[in-house]
């Protein structure tokens, strides 16, 4: 299982980048050195409960699925609960099916 530190940072790279943010900019949002965040980034460093909320709030992505990579069910789109929910059983596998295929891409 990988160190939930290293795929932390791995997330928190990916949206950084999605944002078109360096690592100077939430360095300094966070008050620590760009050495220390970009330890965090590979997993080496950790930063406080604190900044870690900070981080959630900058990026604009849930602190569960920062610290532990779980999506949270608030986060699927309304729309997309209601087709799921609403489907027949056998309906919800292919959804998911559908989904899998999605995701590939």
């Amino acid at each position: 299982m990988e160190d939930y530190k290293i795929a932390m940072g791995k997330r928190m790279k990916k949206q950084r980048k999605l944002l078109h943010m360096t690592q100077e900019q939430l360095a300094e949002k966070l008050n620590v050195s760009v050495k220390h965040y970009g330890g965090v980034e590979r997993g080496n460093a950790g930063l406080s409960i604190e900044n870690l909320i900070i981080v959630s709030d900058i990026l604009g992505i849930d602190l569960n699925y920062l610290i532990k990579g779980e999506e949270s069910v608030e986060n699927i789109p309304n729309r997309m609960k209601e087709i799921y929910l609403n489907a027949p059983p056998d309906k919800r596998l292919r959804i998911m099916e559908l989904l899998e295929v999605a995701d590939k891409f």
